[in-house]
């Protein structure tokens, strides 16, 4: 059983710094590092691709709220001046990486770089930035799933709570289900295939895209939070989309460079 100590790290006068800025900022600097490392190993230019990460996770960002604002525009649409409190959370990932991956994609256009080579080069960092960005969830008392009585159960004080569950005071932590699957795929990435795939252009961004989603899927369905299309959720249905979507494209461009 374990809570979380809050949103706010720390003061300094007016100013209040979120632990939710915090991680994301950290999740940034770790990734933009492994990719400087990964850029250099593959004998591309480190700066050309520190100046796009810049503007990747910035697109990303926006991407990401205007994702969750559009899916809760019942709330925001009377809300206006919430729609740039992201210290509060409601940053959804599928929207950011729409934004980022089209981002990426006229910033690569514009510069000459090779899309999928400098995708591939990213991936491993999206991977571990998410995993340190879900902690966010954490201090915010945020994306947690249903009741559960676990030994790792979360305390949810009762004002976060959703108004039919006020009753429960324990939930599954959906957040560290996903910074751990999100772990993995890193280490998958990371250890096990960047070096194997570096002579197939977008291989490994595949592979993150299908391993990502896979665990997405099944953590999404004990959210309590999920955005809904209709009667499903929307990242389930984005997920399972990209699950397969990037298996037959894996398979299909492993095939021709076999037969390359």
């Amino acid at each position: 059983m374990f809570a979380s100590p809050g949103s706010l790290a720390f003061q300094i006068g007016p100013l209040a710094v979120r632990w939710y800025g915090l991680l994301i900022a950290a999740g940034v600097m770790l990734g933009t590092t492994l990719a400087h490392r990964e850029a250099l190993r593959r004998g591309e230019d480190p700066d050309t691709l520190l100046n796009l990460i810049v503007v990747a996770v910035l697109g990303a960002l926006a991407g990401a709220r205007l994702y969750y604002v559009l899916f809760n525009w019942g709330y925001y649409g009377t809300q206006p001046a919430k729609i740039f409190a992201i210290w509060e959370g409601g940053l959804a990932i599928h929207g950011g990486l729409i934004a980022g991956a089209l981002t990426t994609l006229l910033y690569c256009r514009m510069t000459g770089l090779s899309v999928l080579v400098t995708l591939d080069i990213m991936a491993p960092s999206v991977a571990i930035g998410q995993a340190i960005g879900r902690w966010g969830n954490f201090f915010n008392q945020e994306a947690f799933g249903t009741p559960t009585d676990l030994p790792w159960r979360l305390y949810i004080d009762p004002y976060h709570r959703p108004p039919s569950l006020k009753g429960f005071e324990y939930f599954h932590p959906t957040f560290l289900y996903e910074s751990l699957w999100n772990v993995l795929v890193f280490c998958v990435l990371w250890f096990g295939l960047r070096k194997r795939f570096t002579g197939k252009p977008g291989a490994l961004t595949l592979s993150y895209l299908g391993l990502y989603s896979l665990g997405r899927f099944f953590v999404e369905g004990l959210r309590i939070d999920s955005l809904m299309l209709g009667s499903f959720r929307a990242a389930q249905i984005v997920s399972a989309f990209l699950v397969g979507a990037a298996t037959i494209g894996l398979v299909a461009l492993l095939r021709r460079n076999t037969r390359g």
